[in-house]
């Protein structure tokens, strides 16, 4: 399994090299983002959680077919515990269908006890992806990505993670309100016994007058062998978009 994901990686990348010239000069470069204040601190991979309060930023810089995508997650502290480095390509760019694969060069921070004092650990890995989107229809898409994940440091874990989600955006409740809903259902394969599947809803209500959202996400262990069992979690927050 891991040779393929990196054939189809290595396909990615020659493919997307070939045609950068094409691309390059039809798009001007794009920034956006999101910056969320959440409860709960749900990672990436939502079966992983900080299990307190985080400010998250998930960034866009894109050019064409290339993007950069950093994710930035911060204790309210400001201890950092998440920081990704993902770039992408889109292999594909249809108007019903979009394939694209990335790379991710990213760390993972946490506390640990030395001599009675406690130090703040990173710990990196890289991650591969490929990832699918169809629109089903104007407000309604599905996709499929897979990640595999590799940590780098002594101690840390690798494996794979299938998502597979479905999207239904700006569900009119009156005049300037709106409701977006996300339901993911994924897997996860990770050495260490961290392997389980989970179904994991969130709501987001937003105005079309300001880019602020409220939002509730939960994640629930359908199958889970990890040790203490996640079960079910929540999360609430703010999310600004621009």
């Amino acid at each position: 399994m891991r040779g393929v994901i990196f054939l189809v990686f290595a396909f990615s990348v020659t493919f997307a090299y070939s045609r950068e010239k094409s691309d390059s000069t039809k798009n001007p470069l794009t920034f956006s983002g999101i910056i969320s204040i959440n409860s709960n601190g749900i990672a990436p991979i939502p079966s992983f959680a900080l299990g307190k309060p985080v400010i998250s930023a998930n960034l866009s810089v894109a050019k064409g077919r290339f993007s950069y995508d950093p994710q930035l997650s911060y204790s309210l502290e400001f201890k950092p515990w998440i920081i990704d480095n993902w770039f992408h390509y889109k292999l594909i760019r249809k108007p019903k269908f979009e394939l694209r694969t990335g790379i991710n060069i990213g760390s993972f921070f946490s506390d640990i006890e030395v001599n009675g004092e406690t130090i703040r650990q990173s710990q990196r890995y890289f991650a591969l992806e490929l990832a699918g989107t169809y629109k089903l229809s104007q407000k309604t898409s599905m996709g499929l990505m897979l990640w595999y994940d590799k940590g780098v440091d002594p101690g840390t874990i690798e494996g794979y993670f299938i998502n597979f989600v479905v999207d239904r955006s700006d569900i009119n409740l009156s005049k300037h309100i709106f409701l977006d809903i996300n339901i993911q259902t994924f897997f996860v394969d990770y050495t260490s016994n961290n392997d389980g599947f989970f179904i994991s809803p969130k709501f987001s209500l937003a105005s079309r007058k300001i880019p602020v959202s409220i939002f509730y996400q939960g994640i629930h262990s359908l199958i889970s062998n990890i040790e203490p069992n996640p079960g079910f979690q929540w999360n609430i927050g703010i999310e600004y978009a621009f």
